[in-house]
């Protein structure tokens, strides 16, 4: 039993195909299915039932799989004992976010990082939180700051708040301080296209209190979409924090939205197959100590939540 097949186990186990894995890992099939046949014959028993669509693990293989990703997290361990000491990380990191959070932590996390470790060549990326999911887990990115993740074997999830997100006009609006979800029939809006996590969440809330929406513009790029409220194209839902100084300067208005509010999960992410270097560490505690201050300051609107403090500095 090594390393490597214990990771193969959790890529199967998410993805439920050789295959599929071997296309995320980038290593040959053939090559992942021994990792898989030896690691069954040396404990006895399959760990995966075959069929004709793919592989589903058994109720063994879930045990073993538990174990595994406690392997993988001790080995974290061991890498954070040998960092303990070092007043500098060198090497290079990547960090991922999506556009949105990308407006509100890229110059704070930067600027502490650049602080902090000199010698640390960054790499940062953009993308929406399917894909960034996606680069983590295939190695192209250490860590992630992504919305409502679902909650994979491949992934080590750390929630950090329950983000409100608003409704966001052109100029100052009414002063009204919330308004139900249901007036979004009455408006024309502009959101990303359907697929887009934002957009879901609106059309759910929609469906909730049977009410439907009129999408005159669909938008993917986040700067787009701030153009085309503010030329008073629609209105649209967005969280505060990226557009907290055009709100208070007054060229765009955001209301809280009631009956339902819609929210979304913010997380940091990490690989769960591989150890986690003490750089990724500190930048996933450092996001988490950006968005707790923001939420304390009002900026960052949302729920805190109490995983928050799986990362949060030491005091």
């Amino acid at each position: 039993m090594d390393i490597s097949q214990l990771r193969t186990l959790v890529h199967v186990a998410e993805l439920g195909s050789v295959s599929k894995a071997a296309d995320r890992l980038n290593i040959a099939q053939p090559a992942l299915s021994r990792h898989i046949r030896l690691l069954e014959e040396e404990l006895g028993t399959a760990l995966f039932d075959r069929h004709g669509r793919g592989m589903v693990i058994t109720d063994t293989g879930r045990e073993v799989l538990a174990h595994a990703v406690r392997i993988i997290a001790q080995m974290d361990a061991i890498r954070d004992t040998v960092a303990t000491g070092r007043t500098s990380f060198r090497g290079s990191l990547s960090i991922g976010t999506t556009p949105t959070v990308a407006e509100i932590v890229t110059g704070p996390l930067v600027t502490r990082l650049r602080e902090m470790h000199p010698h640390l060549a960054l790499r940062l990326g953009s993308a929406y939180s399917g894909h960034l999911l996606d680069w983590l887990q295939r190695g192209q990115v250490d860590v992630a700051v992504s919305y409502n993740p679902t909650h994979k074997h491949a992934l080590r999830i750390i929630p950090i708040m329950l983000e409100t997100l608003l409704l966001v006009s052109n100029g100052r609006g009414e002063g009204t301080e919330e308004v139900p979800f249901s007036r979004l029939a009455d408006l024309e809006l502009v959101l990303p296209s359907p697929g887009h996590m934002l957009r879901d969440i609106v059309e759910e809330c929609a469906r909730r209190v049977g009410v439907r929406i009129r999408v005159v513009v669909e938008a993917d790029s986040f700067q787009t979409l701030i153009n085309l409220v503010r030329d008073g194209v629609g209105a649209t839902v967005l969280p505060l924090a990226p557009i907290y100084s055009l709100v208070e300067a007054g060229h765009l208005s955001a209301t809280r939205l009631a009956d339902p509010t819609p929210t979304r999960e913010l997380v940091v992410a990490f690989a769960a197959d591989r150890p986690v270097s003490p750089a990724a560490r500190f930048a996933g505690r450092t996001i988490v100590e950006i968005a707790l201050d923001l939420a304390r300051r009002g900026i960052w609107v949302g729920q805190v939540l109490d995983s928050a403090g799986e990362l949060e500095p030491e005091k």
